[in-house]
């Protein structure tokens, strides 16, 4: 089921109204409500995967008691590593197998030996990395003596399965949410009508902004070969927004609807495109997961403890990893090795966090300094994403080498698509960046006065720019 579907459309008022005036007398009652309609939303993709989401849940629920129950460390580690162990290997399974067989076997041909391998050619189950983490972080707080187990089968059930953010995130921690799911609700209007702007701000981020350029991105990219150099720069740029609307969009979408419930998710976003250099713009892209690695991994490693060949290695780890995360490419590893070159003159000079405020706080104009900053980072990153959206490295080789070419001969090469005029969507953007600008001190467009006006706006922009015919998948989701 897709936020931005029809089917959603009917089944969030329906869970809304059972939730707030059948099931609110009870905690346990709201709880199971969410945990059912969280359950028949995943099912909704394909139910025969419900039961790879259920095992999980099982798995951590009895490893998290088993844990903190042992009476030797042994013990305790064996459980951990059980259930560390086993999540990691469905998700190896269903997601990397196939990668790194037919590497292999890519590896052994370049040496002269053909070999035949067995590929499992199975459907990513959708949420998978974002549900296992959700239960990985739960495991390593209770080994660590971070929290203490939950005993409540409902309660964590529904902060795994929590369907706003089941199959994109944010990736929650046990100690944000669960307190949260084990507290008496009661409805606060207030939050439910921010909750509302919210959604309607992240439709129009999905269906009018990223499904619009996702048009001509899909097309460029496509069909890059046969392009020149500034209709290719043009599929880069779209891309950026594509994937930036899309995805943030998505946990606009997620946090709003879970605001109608009582329940505040973890920020995702917080307006990356106007970060001043590099590492800024990984505390603001894909927050919950950016923490998870620095809380999970990087930290563990050391951080940035130790000498610079440690911080250097810790850096190129977690990038690296996160890249892979991504997906079973080596366009993700190439993406995750860029970042992570970008981000070393930063560590190196020890500069990696000189800009942790919002740009231009309390001001209307940047300085000329802070939009240099802006504006390079910006383009470093429209860089990085022609190897995250490219179907391999060579391709994403070859485009960059297309663009260097420096063919500005002739116009920019438009593709046959229906639904925009070359003018409108360059329009759209144009108007897209100077209200996310005036919106970056707060969490989406709608807030002071004329709330109801902005809402109603953005309504009609929906309907009357939405791509809907080309309406597809969250990118995240395959993920």
């Amino acid at each position: 089921m897709l936020f931005n579907s029809l089917n959603f459309a009917i089944f969030l008022p329906v869970v809304f109204v059972l939730y707030w005036f059948v099931a609110n007398k009870k905690l346990r009652h709201q709880n199971l409500l969410l945990l059912a309609g969280s359950y028949y939303f995943y099912a909704c993709w394909d139910w025969r995967f419900l039961f790879l989401l259920i095992f999980s849940i099982g798995l951590d629920y009895l490893t998290g008691i088993k844990m903190y129950e042992s009476k030797t460390a042994a013990n305790k580690k064996f459980w951990f590593w059980l259930s560390v162990c086993i999540n990691l290997g469905f998700l190896g399974v269903f997601k990397y197998y196939d990668f790194f067989a037919t590497s292999f076997a890519e590896s052994l041909s370049a040496l002269g030996i053909q070999v035949n391998v067995w590929t499992l050619k199975v459907i990513l189950p959708v949420g998978i990395s974002f549900y296992t983490f959700h239960g990985l972080s739960y495991v390593i707080d209770i080994y660590k003596g971070r929290i203490a187990p939950e005993r409540n089968l409902i309660d964590y059930s529904l902060f795994v399965s929590y369907f706003p953010l089941l199959v994109a995130g944010p990736i929650e921690r046990a100690t944000h949410l669960l307190p949260q799911v084990k507290q008496k609700r009661t409805f606060n209007y207030n939050k439910a009508i921010d909750g509302f702007y919210q959604i309607l701000w992240g439709l129009f981020k999905k269906l009018v902004i990223a499904d619009s350029c996702a048009q001509y991105a899909n097309s460029i990219f496509g069909q890059y070969e046969s392009m020149n150099s500034a209709t290719l720069l043009l599929g880069a740029f779209y891309f950026a927004f594509q994937i930036y609307g899309d995805f943030s969009g998505y946990s606009d979408i997620a946090l709003g609807t879970s605001k109608l419930f009582g329940i505040d998710l973890l920020r995702n976003f917080n307006y990356p495109y106007f970060s001043r250099d590099i590492a800024e713009f990984w505390r603001r892209w894909h927050i919950s997961l950016s923490t998870w690695f620095r809380d999970y991994l990087y930290i563990p490693l050391g951080g940035s403890k130790g000498g610079m060949p440690a911080k250097i290695r810790n850096t190129f780890i977690i990038f690296l990893v996160s890249g892979f995360w991504h997906g079973a490419n080596w366009t993700f590893i190439a993406w995750g090795a860029l970042n992570a070159l970008y981000f070393l003159p930063l560590l190196i000079s020890g500069k990696n966090r000189t800009n942790i405020e919002i740009v231009a706080k309390g001001r209307l104009f940047p300085t000329l300094r802070e939009l240099g900053g802006i504006i390079v980072t910006f383009a470093m990153t429209v860089f990085a994403w022609i190897f995250f959206r490219s179907a391999t490295v060579t391709d994403a080789f070859l485009y960059i080498k297309k663009i260097l070419a420096f063919d500005f001969s002739g116009k920019v090469q438009y593709l046959d698509i229906e639904r925009y005029t070359v003018e409108l969507l360059p329009l759209l953007l144009l108007v897209f960046l100077p209200v996310e600008w005036l919106s970056r001190e707060h969490e989406h467009p709608v807030f002071g006065k004329f709330k109801m006006g902005k809402a109603l706006l953005i309504i009609a922009t929906i309907l009357v720019f939405g791509a809907f015919s080309n309406a597809g998948d969250f990118i995240y989701f395959q993920f």
